[in-house]
């Protein structure tokens, strides 16, 4: 018994257009009204801070959404798309931000897992030897016969891309397809689709928010702000303040803070061959050594799932370490919160909601984490003082510029960057800070957020902190560390100052070779 044939698939790159679609969640309107086009064979990218609605437009193109208004044109008919199965029969396939390979397969086997019409006996030696025939042809080159489980990132995030050319897609969205990727990873899966692009076998829509993605591969932008598009155009002919000033509806404000020239100062935080195991026991943190001085931002860049996760963990005294020990201003430190108060040292954590904050608690409840048990929150040793804490949060909001409706609003109703700046004014607005552990602290953050935390932790190494930056975007270490340290297998394998930087040596290590 023969293996079906795919369906009869589109030979050219397609040509796809929105007109006037709108997409409503009960009263919110997610999209509304929003036009965009991609000329067959060309590379367009899909920009908006978050919450702009670019994955719900996406959503509808890939039929997990019905539009409530407007057209889908692909390849100059008007369709209509019920399901992801309807967008693969008019040749349009998706790449997500997060795998969906299933790890006990092998490559082969999540290759053929993809496909629509797999029969009910697969006769492997047919499957096996049509694989090799696309292999051979395809961008990139992995074993179809290792499991999904033992690939690294940038191998698994190539299957899901070998996965949509498998099938035959002419029209491939990409969702923040390099988030998981080291910089030479990025660029080569970038440039291998560009060149299918160039040689007119694809069309690609890439949602990204790195501009250096942007410039480097894409033919055209559209930029989406609050659901609606906030303007378009060719990327040869827009600068970077351009694209942003579509993003945020207006100039960025100039509101960073210059790194001061100064002398180091002494050793704040200490580190000497640190140990600590993932929650499986295996070894995660393997005799990690590492200085941050007075003055000083020390960044580590890696891969997400090198240890980087567990290592902020103990600085933040929620996993034991194994071995070694850390020194604060010279004295040992086991991360107590009696030890953290003390030595001023303070945490801006990956996902605040989760690691830093109580989400059904007050903004004003959270701002006072630190300080509920301290004069004047706190009187006699035991008394709150609901006024004192309102007086607190009054002021950090307005430092801050943290948008709530009011102090007493659930801080868990914040977007995500009003949160991560509630967190960095609990941490860092009494100006006592000595130590600061800042973990991706701008991850999914819109241009606004970001520029200003990035100029809170700038201001606070100026003032002479110490500051460890763990953070999966390079491009955020080279503008804000002094010093860059590369994490691998759980082990420093590099050390280079973003002046000397060289991102393919960084990104080489950051692979571990």
């Amino acid at each position: 018994m023969l293996v079906p044939p795919l369906a009869p698939r589109p030979e050219k790159p397609l040509g796809l257009e929105l007109v006037q679609v709108t997409k409503r969640f009960g009263s919110f309107v997610a999209n509304d009204k929003v036009s965009l086009k991609v000329a067959p064979g060309t590379f367009h990218a899909l920009l908006g801070e978050n919450g702009a609605g670019k994955s719900t437009l996406v959503k509808c193109i890939m039929g997990f959404h019905q539009a409530e208004e407007g057209d889908i044109v692909v390849d100059g008919h008007s369709r209509e798309i019920q399901s992801p199965y309807d967008a693969y029969q008019f040749g349009i396939g998706m790449v997500y931000q997060h795998f969906t390979l299933v790890p006990s397969m092998t490559v082969a086997e999540n290759l053929v897992l993809s496909r629509p019409d797999i029969p009910r006996v697969i006769h492997w030696r047919t499957e096996l030897e049509r694989l090799e025939k696309f292999m051979a042809t395809a961008p990139f080159q992995v074993s179809l016969h290792t499991p999904a489980a033992q690939l690294a990132a940038g191998e698994k995030q190539k299957v899901e891309i070998l996965k949509q050319l498998y099938l035959q897609s002419r029209f491939l969205i990409l969702d923040e397809p390099t988030s998981v990727l080291t910089p030479n990873e990025a660029d080569e899966v970038l440039g291998l689709l560009r060149e299918k692009v160039k040689t007119g076998d694809l069309s690609v829509l890439l949602i990204t928010h790195k501009f250096r993605e942007v410039f480097g591969f894409c033919d055209e932008i559209t930029v989406l702000r609050r659901g609606k598009c906030a303007g378009a155009g060719k990327v040869k002919d827009l600068t970077a303040d351009d694209m942003a000033a579509m993003m945020m509806g207006g100039p960025r404000e100039s509101k960073s803070v210059t790194k001061g020239v100064k002398e180091r100062g002494a050793p704040a935080l200490e580190i000497f061959q640190l140990g600590a195991n993932k929650d499986s026991g295996v070894p995660a943190v393997e005799s990690v050594s590492l200085s941050v001085y007075e003055g000083e931002v020390v960044g580590i860049a890696g891969v997400s799932g090198n240890g980087q996760r567990e290592l902020v963990e103990v600085l933040a005294g929620q996993r034991a370490a194994t071995a070694g020990e850390m020194l604060v201003h010279g004295e040992p430190y086991h991360a107590t919160r009696e030890e953290s108060f003390d030595h001023k040292v303070f945490l801006l954590p990956e996902e605040p909601l989760r690691n830093a904050c109580v989400p059904q608690m007050s903004v004003a409840e959270n701002l006072a984490l630190r300080t509920f048990d301290c004069a004047p929150i706190t009187r006699g040793g035991c008394f709150v003082s609901r006024t004192e804490m309102r007086k607190n949060a009054d002021e950090m909001i307005r430092r801050y510029s943290i948008k709530t409706r009011s102090p007493e609003t659930p801080i868990g109703d914040l977007s995500g960057g009003n949160v991560q700046r509630a967190v960095l004014a609990r941490e860092l607005g009494s100006g006592t800070a000595k130590v600061l552990i800042a973990a991706n602290p701008c991850f999914g953050l819109d241009f606004a957020a970001v520029q200003s935390i990035h100029s809170q932790i700038t201001e606070a190494r100026n003032r002479g902190v110490a500051v460890l930056l763990v953070s999966e975007d390079l491009d955020e270490l080279l503008e804000l560390a002094d010093r860059i340290l590369v994490i691998s297998h759980g082990a420093i394998v590099y050390e280079t100052t973003p002046s000397k930087a060289d991102i393919k040596t960084i990104g080489h290590h950051m692979a571990g070779h």
